[in-house]
């Protein structure tokens, strides 16, 4: 079973940075898809950085591009997600995802959410 744990959450001023962390055991196969989604309160969990395990397919939704970069260490099994430029609309519980599939990092991040299990997520509040 694959289990996920995500960190580095925190509370930060409007304009700062922080990088998660996701920590990824039980997936060895090298066809991988995975991500980053977050929830805010009173709206759906969206995806908002995916990538494919070739690394030539990578999504950012249009609200975090520019600002946030997906990145990944396959010898730590670590995903990591640098946020940038903060902004009170990105306070959300983030949560990633890995799963042995064949799919592009926008077709993950659009169908994902709907399907599978979710670790704890870590809180990101940002203030103004």
């Amino acid at each position: 079973q694959v289990q996920v744990v995500e960190s580095g959450g925190g509370l930060v001023q409007a304009g700062g940075s922080l990088t998660l962390s996701c920590t990824v055991s039980g997936l060895t196969g090298v066809n991988v898809a995975m991500g980053w989604f977050r929830q805010a309160p009173g709206k759906e969990r969206e995806g908002i950085s995916c990538m494919s395990w070739t690394d030539i397919s990578i999504y950012y939704a249009d609200s975090v591009k520019g600002r946030f970069v997906i990145s990944r260490d396959n010898a730590a099994n670590t995903l990591f997600l640098h946020m940038n430029s903060l902004k009170p609309d990105d306070t959300a519980m983030y949560y990633c995802a890995a799963d042995r599939v064949v799919h592009s990092g926008a077709y993950y991040c659009s169908t994902r959410s709907r399907a599978g299990s979710w670790g704890q997520g870590t809180q990101v509040t940002v203030s103004s």
